[in-house]
């Protein structure tokens, strides 16, 4: 597609390195693809340290990644203030080097409006690309509100403000962009995180990581605080220990900054023989560890943030035929259907009891499979989600031309 002038967008990420963002970097090849100019600021880490690169057509910017917030304001304030000055640096230096029309925020945090509200005066618009629950993320991660979430609320509200468009992962955030964040409905576009289907494709994947087990089980994402990662253990050794299912193995895929604490819980549980945790894996790395599964687990625990959450890796199980189990989540269930178990909330006895259900009966696991590929196919894979990602670009500029 070619526009009478060029459309020039900076898409504004500060918790990961692009294009180890999934979502980020399908929506930026996307928009290149129908012919947007796009840059990307962002930090360095996890091997993508080039300070300025070019990858398919996508000019990426990158900073040293600031330190992650582990407890109160002063480690927030730390962080944030890091990202804030880098954002306000290598913008002005984007902004020279190729100019930008739309700013995209991707949170967390909710403060890239700051820098939207700079450069609004100067004719740019700003899209929020809603990735989490700021204010419900902290609470899962601290477990209590007090002052701090207050002041989440408020950004919060200030990015909605700021905002012309916003784009919401699923219909729970579409809600919260209309109802906290006052958005008119018309200007909220559902762009649901999703994979490509041309790069999760099934196949046989990689034996060794079975390590000679009958049943394997996988897990693949951030191994945090609010991830269930403790829920998964205890699962685990009751499956084993308790329910008798010894010829299992559980692989554990990811990174995070809980992953010291998972491995001592692992070894302190006397599970260290059924765990395998391979640390980052990407591309066929990763496939090859997801495609040798028999079962995804997702055991992240039902909170205000997880109910409303849709998880990347309930949509990969589902694009590899893989059945899954889960606790009973709101957006999790609207992403899984019948290609998933439910486990009672938080409950990681019943949550073994759904894996043993799934090891005893492996035909109604192989129809669970084709269940979710079908669900991915039909109607929840990057295809879908890429034409509501243009449309909503095309009412923000459509908003900007009426100026």
């Amino acid at each position: 597609m070619t526009f009478e002038n060029p459309r020039r967008i900076l898409i504004v990420v500060e918790n990961l390195p692009v294009p180890l963002d999934r979502r980020v970097w399908l929506e930026a090849v996307t928009l290149v693809e129908a012919g947007y100019q796009v840059s990307v600021l962002c930090p360095t880490g996890r091997g993508w340290d080039s300070l300025y690169e070019v990858i398919d057509g996508v000019h990426i910017y990158r900073h040293p990644a600031p330190p992650e917030a582990h407890s109160g304001a002063v480690d927030y304030a730390r962080e944030y203030g890091y990202a804030l000055w880098h954002w306000f640096r290598l913008a002005r230096k984007i902004r020279r080097e190729r100019g930008f029309d739309v700013i995209q925020g991707c949170n967390p945090p909710d403060l890239i409006f700051l820098l939207a509200l700079w450069y609004r005066i100067r004719g740019v618009r700003y899209m929020f690309d809603h990735h989490d629950v700021c204010p419900e993320l902290f609470e899962a991660k601290f477990g209590r509100r007090g002052l701090l979430y207050k002041i989440m609320l408020v950004w919060e509200r200030m990015t909605f403000a700021t905002a012309s468009v916003s784009m919401a992962t699923n219909e729970s955030f579409r809600a919260i962009a209309i109802r906290r964040g006052k958005m008119a409905p018309e200007d909220v576009f559902v762009v649901r995180s999703a994979p490509r289907i041309e790069n999760f494709l099934p196949g046989p994947g990689n034996a060794d990581w079975r390590k000679g087990a009958g049943t394997v089980m996988g897990y693949v994402g951030v191994i945090g605080q609010q991830e269930g990662m403790d829920l998964l253990v205890l699962a685990a050794r009751h499956l084993i220990f308790d329910l008798g299912h010894k010829d299992v193995h559980f692989v554990i895929v990811g990174f995070g900054p809980h992953l010291k604490i998972v491995k001592r819980d692992i070894e302190d549980k006397g599970l260290a023989g059924y765990f395998t945790l391979t640390g980052a894996l990407y591309g066929p790395d990763l496939l090859s560890v997801l495609n040798v599964i028999d079962i995804g687990v997702s055991p992240d625990p039902k909170n205000a943030m997880n109910d409303i959450s849709t998880m990347n890796k309930v949509m990969e199980y589902m694009t590899l035929e893989k059945p899954l189990v889960q606790f009973d989540l709101t957006e999790g269930r609207a992403s899984a259907g019948d290609a998933s178990l439910y486990a009672k909330a938080n409950d990681p006895e019943d949550f073994a009891a759904k894996i043993a259900e799934l090891i005893e009966g492996p035909e109604m696991g192989k129809e669970m499979g084709k269940r979710g590929r079908s669900r991915v196919l039909k109607n929840l894979s990057w295809e879908h989600s890429a034409a509501p990602l243009l449309a909503a670009y095309d009412r923000i500029f459509a908003k900007r031309s009426q100026k």
